[in-house]
This record gives structure tokens, sequence and C-alpha cells, in this order.
């Protein structure tokens, strides 16, 4: 122990009133200010000290008794990768509570059991947590839908704050830990992540997409913000300048933004290609708006190394890096770490790591986040029958997803319905059990007994271990369990072992697809998640490689024929345990590393086939028949929402999962969740997923014309409601709510509104407002929504300001965005949006509709412009005012290519008033001035329209 360690763990020990000699430095002071303790320890680090701190690694300093500290400790729905932890729903089942006081709650334990773990301080625990994932979910096909809360801003940064809040204890001064938001901005596709680029027009990028990182900033109920690996208007996020220009105007606080794993090195040639170096893409980071730099894994050499080269040729200023070291040093400080005894939160112990009072806690919002979609009288059920069948791939098992802690028990549906009744139930997984033969050497493929498993070969053994349970879990993807041991079998790059408790993993190596043959013979093909990466070049088929017969990986042509023998129909099992019951509960659903997770989007949302035929199989039975479907996503669930009595919906809810829904299906617990994404009847309701324009591409419930399967907030009940009328009060409205059911229930209250008239295309409904109330038989209470004036304002690209726009606005209020209860008009004083003036300088940016246009980086620092995708591309800006005439146009262009830009008066095939010509610039960043005369009809009140040629970049312009 250092001198300075030993001088600090004494005075630790001190009783009596502090003073100023109590402590060695000013920065260990708990009594001055955060600004204060964060000047004087900056002003003690040497140079090298202070970049050593940018890295996500942060080493110890010895000579003033700073420990090391390390950012990113995973806490999405529980601490992750740590150990064995309370495990809560996943984000976007505890989002389906819409409960934010439970959710404060379930932060709260998070956060006390990350100080728990962080108490014994090994590698790769701290306090700073990545969480929460505020990305918003407007495609339900995006991979990590898990992990986000809503396909609104408003609910998700309620949510957010609410779980936030929790983190950090509610007291920004003293912080239990230091969340940070993931993954800013605008990431909601896993395909080619880090070359796609994300269009965001301003509405779109502030009325949706920054809305929903704001609140939680705005509260102190987070500490910054994790660059996403996308790029956003061409420029990727890792030097988005909006981390420091808005990111941070939303807090008077300092933020320490980080960037996400391996993202920097992602500018380099090869992938972003946006900068030549490291040390030139860390520079632009640090000047971004990043503070530290997640990259290389514990490795900080090359970081150091490349900040230190910015330094050394003037990319970067001492002053830069001053200002992202005080961002983390303050975090540091307010987490307590340079207090005596680890300041307010440091007396929490490992105690509290699944305490009791956690695991009642995960049993609360497991029950709170399940969504009861249809009940045909079928439920709740009674407790006094006891003749029941629990069936279906999920019945009794409990899956993990990657940001999942390690659970420290599991109570499956099976298990908790057997707790319930006091006796042991009917069962049976409908999975088929297989044996594989070799068509042309008549051997099967066996696996091994023990508990470890062995190499899979082919072999003259008949018995246990030459059966496979096999689980469908759609798109042509199973996984092979091995009944001598009840392993996976996975492939660990260099044979087929079943050793594997469940699918993992980052590149999940337990898939495979069974391809059947012209002559009915089938080939298995090995489908984990690296055969598809650029650099995969193995053959994918599976046939013996060895003398003695061990499988490895061959090419198609040499790849074995096998006739699949069903040991066992698994439909056909679970048919016989459900026949004759009172009841037959049937779980389906999703394997989290399998159906969608990062890196790795949905191609459909549709049940796995065989799980489908299972649940029709088994109805058809038993009428009786409830399902549940266990998943992360909204599902097409075609025809079996029709024909089943009843479906609920869960999340994989973590370990008290089958006590929470033993709970909801026999009435213990009343189901109030509701929907937090819109339900889709097929796919084909969605564009591309890389389209982010939910303005214009109707996405979202917000602007969706169709038919859903299921509504945004929707959700049932065992008991009813009755709303009476909506009444204006100070700050907002209130709603008397009564349950005219005779169950006690809670139902969650919605505020919805629509402005009737607009310069803008506006939102069917918008929520503003909600409220989960708890009702008993017969009782009315009254709900408070808060909504003010300037709740209803919207981006006005024609100012670039928020504006709340005079005229009338539908209020509504109900049960689900489709089912409105009570309505009222509000009349709102605000301003009316004048015609556009042209005459002034306008961002390109700023239209009001397009065609074939791209946003694009105008400069690799900041701006956005309009690249034009083809010859014909064209920009809108409506109601301009030109007055008397305006004769010239001028415009700011870039592009190698010659090209011009058209002014045309009322369509893109209006009247052509003028013609301004480039001939190429020396780059897309190289911007030159165009002219152009105007003809007399530019005058008057006119929707002006510009139309580009393909390759050419737009990034201002004027009439005048």
């Amino acid at each position: 122990m250092t001198v300075a360690l030993a001088l600090i763990a004494g005075l630790a020990t001190t009783t009596g009133p502090a003073t100023a000699s109590s402590y060695p430095y000013p920065f260990r002071d708990p009594r001055l200010p955060v600004t204060e303790r964060v000047d004087d320890l900056l002003g003690r680090l040497t140079p090298d000290e202070k970049v050593s701190l940018l890295h996500q690694y942060e080493p110890a300093i010895p000579r003033l008794g700073i420990q090391a500290f390390r950012t990113g400790t995973e806490a999405l729905h529980g601490v992750a990768w740590l150990g064995k932890t309370t495990v809560f729903p996943q984000a976007v089942g505890l989002a389906s509570t819409w409960d934010p006081a439970l959710i404060e709650q379930v932060g709260s334990a998070v956060g006390d059991e990350a100080r728990g773990f962080q108490q014994e301080r090994p590698d790769g625990w701290g306090l700073n947590l990545w969480a929460p994932v505020v990305n918003l979910l407007r495609d339900p096909r995006w991979g990590r839908n898990e992990e986000g809360y809503s396909e609104d801003p408003y609910l998700t940064g309620s949510i957010s704050t609410a779980y936030g809040d929790g983190l950090t204890g509610g007291d920004p001064d003293h912080l239990k830990t230091a969340p940070t938001l993931k993954h800013y901005l605008a990431n909601n596709n896993e395909v080619h992540r880090a070359t796609t680029s994300s269009d965001l027009r301003p509405r779109v990028q502030h009325e949706y997409d920054e809305a929903a990182f704001e609140p939680a900033i705005a509260a102190d109920a987070a500490t910054g913000v994790m660059s996403s690996y996308n790029l956003v208007n061409g420029r990727p996020d890792t030097v988005n300048p909006d981390l420091n220009d808005v990111v941070r105007s939303w807090s008077s606080r300092d933020l320490l933004n980080v960037t996400d794993a391996f993202a920097p090195g992602n500018l380099l040639p090869g992938t972003q290609n946006y900068y030549p170096t490291l040390a030139e893409g860390d520079a632009a980071a640090l000047k971004a708006g990043i503070d530290s730099f997640t990259d290389n894994s514990a490795d900080s050499a090359p970081t150091t190394a490349a900040i230190n080269s910015a330094l050394s040729t003037g990319l970067l200023k001492e002053s830069d890096v001053d200002t992202a070291v005080s961002h983390i040093l303050a975090i540091r400080v307010r987490l307590g770490e340079f207090d005596p005894n680890g300041g307010k939160y440091g007396s929490i112990d490992t105690s509290v790591i699944n305490s009791p009072a956690h695991q009642k806690l995960a049993r609360e919002a497991a029950t709170e986040a399940a969504v009861l979609l249809k009940n045909d009288n079928s439920l709740p059920l009674k407790s006094t029958s006891k003749n029941v069948a629990v069936v279906g791939p999920l019945a009794d098992t409990l899956y993990t997803d990657w940001y999942s802690g390690t659970l420290p028990y599991a109570v499956t549906p099976k298990q908790g319905i057997e707790t319930k009744l006091g006796t042991s139930v009917a069962s049976s997984e409908g999975a088929d059990r297989i044996a594989l033969k070799d068509t042309a050497t008549g051997k099967y493929v066996t696996a091994g007994t023990s508990d470890a498993g062995a190499a899979l070969k082919e072999s003259t053994d008949t018995g246990t271990a030459s059966q496979f349970d096999v689980f469908d879990w759609g798109s042509g993807i199973v996984t092979l369990r091995s009944a001598a041991n009840g392993k996976y079998v996975g492939y660990n790059w260099s044979n087929f072992v079943n050793d594997q408790v469940q699918p993992n993993g980052w590149f999940v190596q337990q898939q495979f697809k069974l391809e059947q043959q012209d002559d009915g013979s089938y080939l298995l093909r090995y489908a984990g998640y690296e055969t598809g990466e650029s650099w995969w070049s193995n053959p994918v088929y599976l046939g013996p490689a060895g003398d003695d017969g061990t499988l490895g990986l061959v090419a198609k042509e040499q790849a074995a024929h096998y006739a699949k023998d069903v040991v066992r129909s698994g439909v056909d099992e679970a048919v016989a345990a459900v026949k004759g019951k009172d009841t037959a509960v049937v779980v389906v659903g999703s394997m989290p590393s399998i159906n969608g997770r990062e890196d790795h989007d949905r191609t459909d949302m549709g049940l796995a086939p065989s799980q489908e035929a299972l649940v029709k199989a088994v109805h058809a039975a038993n009428p009786k028949t409830v399902v549940v479907v266990e998943n992360s996503y909204p599902t097409t669930l075609g025809a079996l929402q029709k024909d089943v009595p009843a479906l609920l919906w869960t999340t994989h809810a973590g370990q008290e999962t089958g006590n929470a829904l033993t709970d909801l299906l026999y009435g213990d617990a009343n189901p109030a969740g509701r929907l937090t994404q819109t339900w889709y009847q097929s796919e084909s309701d969605l564009p591309s997923i890389l389209d982010y324009d939910i303005i214009k591409s109707d996405r979202t419930y917000q602007y969706f014309k169709g038919q859903p399967l299921y509504p945004f907030g929707y959700g049932l009940s065992y008991t009813s409601f009755r709303y009476g009328a909506l009444k204006h009060v100070d700050g907002g409205y209130e709603i008397a709510v009564t349950n005219t059911g005779k169950r006690a229930g809670d139902e969650v209250v919605q505020l919805y509104t629509h402005q009737r008239v607009s310069r803008d295309k506006q939102p069917l409904k918008q929520l503003k407002a909600y409220a989960r109330v708890s009702l008993k038989p017969g009782e009315t209470k009254t709900v408070k929504l808060r909504l003010r004036t300037k709740d209803l304002a919207h981006w006005d690209v024609t100012r670039s300001k928020w504006v709340v726009e005079s005229g009338s606005y539908d209020v509504l209020a109900g049960a689900s965005s489709s089912d409105i209860r009570s309505r009222t008009t509000l009349t709102a004083q605000g301003e009316t949006i004048p015609a556009r003036d042209l005459a002034k300088v306008t961002r390109a940016e700023n239209f009001d509709d397009y065609a074939d246009v791209r946003l694009v980086d105008e400069s690799k620092a900041r701006g956005t412009a309009v690249g034009s995708s083809g010859d014909g591309a064209w920009l809108r800006f409506s109601d301009a005012a030109l007055g008397s005439g305006a004769s010239r146009f001028t415009a700011q262009v870039a592009g190698t290519s010659a090209g011009t830009v058209e002014v045309r008066l009322g369509s893109p095939t209006g009247t052509l008033v003028g013609t301004a010509h480039t001939d190429g610039t020396s780059s897309a960043y190289d911007y030159k001035t165009v002219t152009a005369g105007l003809s007399s009809a530019a005058k008057g009140r006119q929707d002006v329209y510009l139309v580009l040629s393909e390759g050419l970049r737009l990034s201002t312009f004027s009439l005048r």
C-alpha cells in the first residue's frame, strides 16, 4: 500500500467533525462543490495520466490513491455478465407495465446489485452502467427489439426516466450508479449496422428520435449517452456533433459520453472509411463530444497512442483532453469514489444481490408486464380443477438473452402451475425426437452420453445416444438437443459437441437446418451466425470427416444424406397430454439468441411453423386451450389469433416467469400490461427496415393507416372500466374511471391528441400522458393527466424551431390508441406558420417533401445536405412567398459530376422558372456557388420544387 493509500484508509475511520485538514486533497473533500473537486483533481494529473483516462479501462493512479475505473457494466434488465443476479423481464416487458413507479423500483434494485458487485471490484465491473436502451421500436423486425421500450417517444422517455431515477438513486449529486443511454442516435436496424445511414429529416429527428433521449438526460436520470454504430445523414454517430451541441444542451450537469465497442475503429478504411487514421478519427470523436473510447477491449495502448499523436500534430489541443477528462471525473466524484467510505452508497454490499425483496419485485414486474391479447371467457382458470396439461417448447424452460444476467433460479410455467395446484401436471415440449441415419452407410449420428458430451460421429448405436429433440425457431432454423444428456449440439470451431445448456454465444453456434432433398433424404446444414460473415469460407454441410466417422464441415457434394426417423412425434405426445384435460396451456415463442438479437434482424415476425402446427393440433384435441406467447416482439399470429379462445403475451420475463404467468392464468393477479408497439397483420404492412422516415412512410401508430392486429396501448383485463367525461383543469385534464366489473384491476388510462388542421402532416394520434390506476369493484377514481399547451408543439422546418399552431386539437382518452372512450376539443392560442421566405438562405434539408434523395453529411465535422440518388430527384418547399417576383436562384452545390438544379413551380414537372448548372467540384465536400436567372412566373405564393441531377449535393439555396 502506498503512503497516500494508507493515509486515506486512516482518514476514512476518523471520527469527529471534518475539517479542511481532514482530507489530503480538496478533490477528496465531499463538502466542496463537484466543479471545485474536479478542477483540483484535473490540475494534479499529468498529461499522460489525463490521456490514460480517455479509454474504457481507466488505470489506477497510485500516487493520488485513485483506483482503476471501468465504464460499461451492462444492466438492461438486471446486472448482466457478472454472475447470478436478479433477472427482471426484458426491457420491452418492463415498459409494457406502463408503471413508472414500479420501473423506478426495478432500477433501484438493479443499482443496488451493481453496487453489491462493485464491493469486490474485480476487473470488468464498474458503476458506469450501459442502460437503458431508448432507441425507438419503430420496426418490430429489429433484432434488438427486446432491448427497447416502445415505438412512442413519450412512453419511452417516461419509462427510461423512471428506470434511470432508480439506477441513480434520485440524487444527482450523489449517484448510486451512472446510467448511460444507448444508442445515440436512430439505431434500429442490425443489418449492416456499421455502414448504413439513418436518414433523419429535421421533423423526424426532433419530434421522434431525439425526443426519446431528452427526458432522462433533462431529469438527471442518466449521465450520458453511448454513440451508436450507424451513421445519421451520412455521418458516423461516433463523430456526431450533436453529442455536444444537442445532448449536452439538455442538462446543466457534466455528462460522460462513450462510444460503442470497437466503434472508433469503424471510422477507418475497411468499414466506414471516414478517416484515414485512428488519430484523426479519435480526435474528431473527442471534439464531437465523446469522452471515453470503447476500443480494443482492455488494451488502451492504441487509443492513448492515437490521442497523443493527435495532440502532437495539432489535431487536438490540451484543452480538448481536459474537457473530456473533466466530464469523466465529474461522474466519478458524484459516484462517491473519492469520498470517505465510498460516499452515500458505499455501504451497499453483496447481500442485496437476489435478495428476497428483489425476488418479490421480479415476480411483480413479470406479472405486470404480461398483456392479455384475447379472452373468450376462458380465463381466469379455476384452481379447483387440477386436471391440467402444460405443453409447448417453452412450457418447462426459461431462456435468457444476450444482455441477461445469470438466473439464480428458474420457475418455469409448468413449475409455477404445479406449485399453485399442489400437484404435478401432464406436460410435453411438443418437439419431435428424431434419429439421423446415413442413407449410404446405415450408421446413425450419435452424441456423447456424459454431461460434457462428445464430438458427434456416425456409429451403429441406435440407443438414446442417436436421438435428438428438434426445436423449430422459424426461418428453417432448428436446434438439436441430445436425448443422451439433455445438452444442445453446438460447433466449437473444430467439432460438433452436445455440451450446451441452451443456445448462446456471439455467433450462436447451436443453429442448424434440415434441408430436405428430392429423394426424401435430408442434408444437415450448419447455420451458426458466423456462416453469414464475409470472412467465412468453410463449407457449411455436415458429413463424416474422419476415419472414425466424426462429423465435420464438408462441401455440399460430400455431405451425408440422412433419413430422418421420427422416434417420437412431438405433436402426438402433446395431443395425448391434453386430451381429456379441463385445460390445455400451450407455451410457445422465441429463443432470444436465435429469433433476432444484436447483429441480427428478423426476416419475419410469425411463430415458427411447427409451433403454429402444435397449437392447432392441441386446440383441435382440446377446445379449452389457452396460448401463452413468450417472445420479445410483435408477432403475426395468423389464424391462431382468431381460433384459440385465449392469448396471453409476455416477454422472456426472468426467474419468476412461471409464478407470474400462474398468477395471471388463475386470477390471483388481473392482467393490466399494455402493448408498447403496434402489432401488424403481416410484414407487408411495413416498408424497408432501413426507412427511418416515419412521417412519409406512415410508420408506428402515429401515422399507420392500416388495420393492426393489435393496436398500440392495447391490453385486456378480467374486469371492465367505464370512463367519464374529460374535464379541463389547470395543467391538463381529469377523467373519472370506474371499475364496473366484479374483480379488482388496473386500468391504464391513455391521453392522446390530434391536431385537426396544420401546415404540416400531423400524427393521427399522439400519446401525451398516461396513468396506471388500481380500482376495486365498483370503485371510481379521478385520474389527472397533464397536458400543457407547449406539449402540442411540433418542429417548424420553415424557421427551425418548435411551434404550437393556433387551432383546434382533439383530446382523446381511452384504453388504447384505438379504444377511445372520451373526447373533447382544445382550442390553442399559438401562432400561424407564415409563408416560407426563400429570399433568406434556406437549408435544403428543411424540405416539406421529397423523392429519390438521401440526407448526407455536408462536411465531416457538421451539417446536413441533400444528395440526389438519381436524375429527377426533387425537394418540395411548400407555400413560399415569392412576392412580386424572385429574379435569381443561388445555391451551394457539390459533387464530382456535372449537373443541374431546376427550379419548378407546383410540382416536380411544373413550370420551369430557372436552371442552375454545375461542372462538378473536386469532392463531395467541396461546395461551389451556382446561380440562375428566374422567369417572371416566379412570384406569389407557390410550392417551389428543386429538381436535381444524379450525384449532386445541395446544402443551401435562396430565391431573391
